[in-house]
């Protein structure tokens, strides 16, 4: 290595005759070193943003943070710069723990020879492997281009710099009906997207230029009614350099209709009905029996009865024969709001059945009811005559309770039916099988499983990995709780927790997953693990204090766990929320608001409660990609969260385009199926052998 050459170094310490120490052992060395003091961790961060450092030095003895934090730390803005530590005596044990931790080296202050030469070593490394890099990486763009570029020439593209095309090729001009180049250059590429498409569209081209959207995902949009022949397009979106500046290329993936064989899409209409282009009846009852067959991997199964109110004085309105345009255009509504594993079918008249997958019978309470809002607020026009109507929902958890599927539906109906004689224009959930006696049945057996699985130890640990939108530096996960029963097969909460609640059962539960959490983070290095309290461990003057005894007892550093409450139970109980929180914040324990709704903006919960985070409700994930209003409604949340310094999660994240929205929106954190599926972690018998959530939950659906 070059010693005349300039290194760029920054020196952790509080004592400023540290700096002097490296600057003089390096400058004897031969290294012109320019040394960036860092007396405190705040300004490691601006340092690291403005100046192009090489280097780490951090004399363990006078800094504040551990190698641990400030690796984590470094690794935000550049994870190649090496970290060489200090203190004023270092034995094997110690170098081999600080390397542990991801320092590169750890090196006495006495030994300046030792210095000088590990500083050499990391350096000419560091430069060879970036050197190296560099070489490899030109090649492979630069192949990898050519390649994309033959691959997709048939495809749409255009380059974009700050949403404004700036070029695009002849496909795309044909596609977007364009004479020429100057009719699509320097215009806002909004202008050619729907505006239900357009949150999602600035926030994938702002995500790709900030290396967080993944090039191979595809967004699906809908262009200006009339700009393209299709209704829908499927973009993608890579950053390349144009100009010696940073533009977002787009290309839009055509598809191959002729693909598809026409006997099967005459087939599948056959299945559906003309009008709402749902399953015919006895199609939709084929796919039902077979969907309840087997249970989801997560969370529920609901079914939904819709059917609108008073259709009868609406016909009179339009005229009976283009009612049928009504229900259609109710039935493209109800569309717009399903979640891709949800199935739809026409059932009588003018009523729907939909099978929903959720994480409880709330959550689908609170889809109908946006539904029965969006409703009522929608203007339904067939020729001259515009009109307006309102609906209700019936709801009921799929539940062992119902022998088949006729008293299944008929429960639903009953919801229904209930919500109608309520006035209607409600979502309503069928909880009377709760006081049923065969409920009481059911849960006298779910108790003594759930007894037996506590006493056994046949609890397991999933976790479920929260990524960051903005930065990825701080590792978070939040943790949910499997039971196994006694053949080996694992046991979805969706199927004991309402047992266990309706018996004052998930105190138990509660205790377990919290000392469970502190085993996982014992076992890892996660900086966050979130963990669920019940509304039982809420009221239950004892919680805090047996917190309190476990942590000390495993000397468990608080910092790590979040203790995360929905917020109908918090607010239910806010003088209870407000005492446990409280005396949580004392021991280091963050607090996370889950399931945060919108119906309202209810801002002064998060001043009473003071949260560390919010999770927005997954409920609204799905809507969210395309209601422009409910996006105004999450992004006015958001801000307010922004002010209370309160960082916000999206809940149940599964796709591309809400990923998209979301980054448009500002939130922090994500969770769901598109970060990751659940995975089995931590188990309390060894005896069970550790699989992931697919192998458990295949084993149990046999």
């Amino acid at each position: 290595m070059d010693g005349r050459q300039s290194i760029s170094i920054a020196v952790l310490s509080d004592n400023e005759d540290d700096v002097e120490l490296i600057n003089s052992t390096l400058r004897d060395a031969g290294h012109a070193a320019h040394c960036h003091w860092i007396d405190r961790p705040t300004k490691l961060n601006k340092t690291l943003d403005a100046e192009n450092v090489e280097l780490l030095i951090v004399n363990c003895d006078h800094y504040a943070d551990s190698i641990r934090q400030i690796v984590k730390q470094k690794d935000h803005f550049n994870p190649e710069v090496p970290v060489i530590a200090m203190q004023e005596h270092a034995d094997e044990a110690a170098i081999q723990e600080a390397m542990k931790h991801g320092a590169r080296d750890l090196v006495s202050t006495g030994l300046k020879k030792r210095l000088q030469a590990v500083v050499t070593r990391e350096l000419r490394a560091l430069r060879v492997e970036r050197a190296l890099y560099s070489t490899i990486q030109s090649a492979t763009e630069y192949k990898r281009q050519v390649k994309e570029y033959m691959q997709t020439s048939r495809n749409a593209i255009a380059l974009t710099q700050e949403g404004v095309v700036i070029d695009a090729n002849d496909a795309w001009l044909q596609l977007f009906k364009a004479a020429k180049l100057d009719e699509v250059t320097g215009v806002p590429l909004m202008d050619s997207f729907e505006p239900e498409s357009q949150a999602a569209l600035k926030g994938a081209m702002v995500a790709t230029i900030k290396g967080k959207w993944h090039a191979d995902e595809q967004l699906k949009v809908k262009p200006q009614d009339g700009a393209v022949e299709a209704s829908e397009l499927q973009l993608q979106f890579r950053k390349i350099n144009f100009d010696n500046a940073p533009c977002v290329q787009i290309c839009i993936v055509q598809p191959d209709i002729n693909s598809q064989e026409p006997t099967k899409l005459v087939h599948d209409a056959l299945q559906r009905d003309p009008t709402t282009l749902f399953f015919h009846r006895s199609q939709f009852l084929e796919r039902l029996r077979k969907r309840l067959s087997k249970k989801p991997s997560s969370g529920l199964q609901v079914l939904a009865y819709l059917k609108p109110d008073n259709f009868g004085a609406l016909q009179d309105k339009v005229g009976i024969l283009d009612s049928e345009e009504i229900l259609a255009q109710f039935a493209e509504e109800v569309r717009k709001r399903m979640h891709p594993r949800d199935v739809a079918g026409r059932f009588e008249g003018t009523s729907l059945l939909v099978l929903l997958e959720r994480g409880n019978a709330q959550d689908a309470q609170v889809w109908g009811k946006q539904l029965v809002d969006h409703i009522r607020n929608t203007t339904f026009d067939i020729g001259d005559i515009s009109t307006h109507m309102t609906c209700t929902v019936g709801v009921c958890a799929v539940s062992d309770v119902f022998r088949n599927l006729q008293e299944l539906v008929a429960a639903t109906v009953d919801a229904h039916k209930a919500g109608r004689a309520e006035g209607g224009d409600k979502s309503y959930l069928n909880e009377s099988a709760d006081e049923d006696t065969k409920q009481r049945a059911f849960d006298a057996i779910w108790v003594k499983r759930i007894k037996a699985a506590l006493t056994d130890k046949r609890f397991e640990v999933a976790q479920l990995p929260i990524a960051g939108l903005r930065s990825d530096s701080v590792e978070m996960y939040d943790l949910l709780v499997r039971m196994i029963d006694e053949q080996g097969n694992s046991v979805l909460p969706s199927e004991f927790i309402p047992a266990a609640e309706r018996n004052n059962m998930m105190k138990h539960i509660d205790r377990w997953m919290i000392k469970a959490a502190i085993d996982f983070c014992n076992r890892n290095n996660a900086d966050r693990v979130f963990v669920r309290l019940s509304k039982q461990s809420i009221v239950d003057a004892t919680t805090i204090a047996w917190m309190e005894r476990e942590f000390d007892k495993r000397k468990f550093d608080c910092s790590r766990l979040v203790i995360q409450i929905p917020e109908r139970d918090a607010a239910k109980h806010i003088k209870q929320t407000k005492s446990l929180v409280t005396k949580m914040r004392k021991l280091g324990v963050g607090f996370a608001l889950e399931h945060y709704g919108v119906d309202k903006e209810r801002f002064r919960i998060l001043d009473i409660l003071k949260p560390n985070y919010i999770k927005v409700d997954g409920e609204l994930m799905h809507t969210l990609m395309t209601d422009t209003k409910m996006q105004d409604s999450v992004q006015k949340i958001v801000r307010a969260a922004k002010e209370r310094n309160i960082k916000s999660i999206a809940e149940r994240v599964e796709n591309a385009n809400a990923m998209a929205v979301l980054f448009q929106l500002g939130l922090d954190f994500m969770q769901g199926h598109y970060v990751n599926e659940p995975e089995v972690v931590l188990q309390e018998s060894d005896s069970v052998r550790k699989r992931t959530l697919a192998e458990l939950t295949a084993a149990h659906s046999l």
